[in-house]
């Protein structure tokens, strides 16, 4: 356990081309590191997602980067939704005793559904832990759940992708940002239309 403690707190004190170094020093593994990284991130949200994400984009390129970071993070989302449904019991309640208002946001996220889960997680600075385990411990579907987590993870994931990759050079490809703000605005008129099909 303090070997695990002391491997954390080393990651999380790491410099951006500090940690980049260190998850390619685990290359011999190939895409393992690449998906496991984030998908402790998801359990552990003290470990700093976006610099994982970056160091995925620049190690493994950037369209493998993608495809490892959003595997690694939406399996981790999902998983924590799977447990919080299946173990939260009357801890919903409870909540609801102790903070009143945790009534509102649990009746936000089954009233609208799709569209909240979606938005908060293409925001990269969203507290992900708490999102996905208050959705678990809502009458939210597994089905829209995981489908707007998988498009909301993947609009946060590429954009960032986007902009960190080779970023030294972002500025010379003006094209990396437009396309970034274009996905998330692409993906959320496709989110509206998905919720309106789930609502149906």
């Amino acid at each position: 356990m303090s070997q695990f403690k002391e491997w954390t707190d080393n990651i999380q004190h790491m410099k951006p081309e500090q940690l980049q170094g260190y998850l390619e020093s685990f290359s011999a593994l190939g895409p393992i590191p690449g998906i496991a990284a984030p998908f402790l991130e998801s359990l552990l949200p003290f470990l700093p997602l976006l610099l994982l994400i970056a160091a995925n984009a620049n190690i493994y390129g950037l369209g493998p980067g993608i495809l490892y970071s959003w595997i690694g993070v939406s399996s981790g989302c999902i998983l924590i939704f799977w447990l919080s449904r299946k173990l939260g019991g009357g801890f919903r309640k409870w909540l609801q005793r102790k903070f009143p208002a945790s009534a509102r946001f649990f009746d936000w996220i089954e009233s609208r559904g799709f569209t909240p889960i979606f938005l908060l997680a293409c925001f990269p600075f969203s507290p992900s832990v708490l999102i996905n385990i208050a959705s678990g411990l809502t009458t939210v579907p597994m089905r829209t759940f995981a489908t707007a987590i998988l498009m909301g993870k993947g609009v946060m994931i590429t954009s960032v992708s986007l902009l960190s990759f080779n970023i030294a050079n972002v500025f010379d490809a003006p094209w990396r940002i437009v396309l970034a703000v274009s996905c998330l605005f692409l993906m959320w008129l496709l989110g509206k239309r998905l919720e309106m099909r789930f609502q149906t």
